[in-house]
């Protein structure tokens, strides 16, 4: 990814990260994604006190863009409040995969510009895809 449009990212995610609603953790994540047309839509962590019901930046980004109609991500930058760049749960591993239908770059970064950059495929090697289900129909066919 070329270092403006990683930057512009990136300050994005930093903006959107001080809407994270964190009253639990104390954890907020800002995360933007770019979508195939060139527009970028970010997202933050929403907690709730049924743990099970919060949502994680990556995917509030992602779905903000499915909701405005955009279904493939080119790229996607994670913004922290660690001290190093965390990765993307397994959840949004899984969701990050089903809109990149292809290699993308995800870049993880602190507040402080640390970063760790890997593909779609290092995160999620293996990824469970709409392959994977033809291969399992498949397999029921035959029995």
């Amino acid at each position: 990814m070329e270092k403006k449009l990683k930057d512009k990212m990136f300050k994005l995610a930093l903006t959107a990260q001080k809407n994270a609603y964190v009253p639990y953790s104390k954890f907020p994540l800002g995360a933007a994604v770019l979508t195939e047309d060139g527009s970028i839509y970010t997202g933050v962590n929403i907690e709730n006190a049924a743990f099970g019901l919060t949502n994680c930046a990556e995917r509030s980004a992602i779905f903000t863009a499915v909701s405005a109609g955009k279904q493939k991500i080119e790229a996607l930058v994670l913004v922290s409040s660690t001290e190093h760049p965390i990765t993307p749960c397994g959840s949004c591993r899984q969701v990050i995969k089903e809109f990149a239908d292809q290699e993308i770059e995800i870049v993880m970064m602190t507040e402080s510009g640390q970063e760790l950059t890997m593909t779609s495929t290092e995160l999620l090697p293996g990824a469970f895809t709409d392959d994977s289900m033809e291969k399992t129909r498949e397999q029921i066919d035959e029995l």
